[in-house]
């Protein structure tokens, strides 16, 4: 899975799986390009999902750079607790903002650089989420499931330019991010316990599992793939323990 000569974009690559996967590209050969609101280190852009003109700079500044962009991997985005009563209007917005139509606007901004790519990939981050009902979890889970629908038509659509569309569904993935809702919770240390438990492999998913899959999906290796997501989850969605 060597990838010297690629160019990836990376939006959210400033923490958590985002920046696994920018860690795990670049010491695979690629140039890696940082898209978050939050310094890092590496080549960081400075740049919002939720802005379509900061979204059109960054990926210009991006391929001035470095000649082009062959990948870009959607990774930003926000998390929401909850039943469908407990988020409200401004909450809903907010989340499918970010989690779907940030989608939509970064792919927008990064296909005309992926027209002219030997091997264009877009890898969408997904959850388990969004094939799984999890307890409060409403606003979260509805912005999964449009994730892994919109992976499905984007890649129908851009099948024709030889551009492949995947995702990738994670189960629970020990990040900061995840750290924050546990230390939201009367018992964190409990909670994470439970967390694990619910994975057949009982453990939480590792940031660098989860960007070994998206390695695996840009590479060329995996010319035949598109359309379809891939769960790192340790078998949460699949298997059926006896108790």
């Amino acid at each position: 899975m060597e990838l010297t000569g690629f160019v990836a974009a990376i939006t959210g690559g400033g923490s958590g799986i985002g920046a696994a996967t920018a860690r795990r590209l670049s010491l695979a050969g690629a140039e890696v390009g940082i898209l978050d609101l939050n310094p890092s280190s590496g080549h960081f852009i400075k740049c919002d999902v939720a802005d379509g003109g900061s979204l059109d700079a960054a990926m210009r500044e991006l391929a001035d750079t470095y000649g082009g962009v062959d990948f870009l991997i959607n990774s930003a985005g926000i998390s929401a607790v909850g039943t469908v009563e407990d988020n409200g209007d401004a909450e809903w917005a907010r989340v499918l903002d970010v989690n779907v139509t940030g989608i939509a606007r970064a792919s927008r901004a990064a296909l005309p650089y992926l027209r002219r790519s030997r091997s264009p990939v877009i890898v969408n981050l997904s959850s388990i989420a969004a094939t799984a009902g999890l307890v409060q979890r409403a606003l979260y889970s509805a912005s999964k499931g449009a994730v892994h629908a919109l992976t499905l038509s984007m890649a129908a659509d851009l099948v024709g330019d030889g551009i492949r569309v995947c995702c990738v569904a994670p189960g629970t993935v020990d990040t900061p991010w995840v750290g924050r809702l546990l230390a939201r919770t009367d018992d964190p240390e409990g909670e994470k316990a439970r967390l694990a438990a619910r994975q057949p492999t009982g453990r939480l998913v590792s940031a660098d599992e989860v960007a070994a899959a998206i390695q695996y999906l840009v590479s060329p290796s995996a010319g035949a793939t598109t359309g379809m997501s891939l769960a790192v989850d340790g078998g949460m969605s699949g298997l059926r323990l006896p108790r």
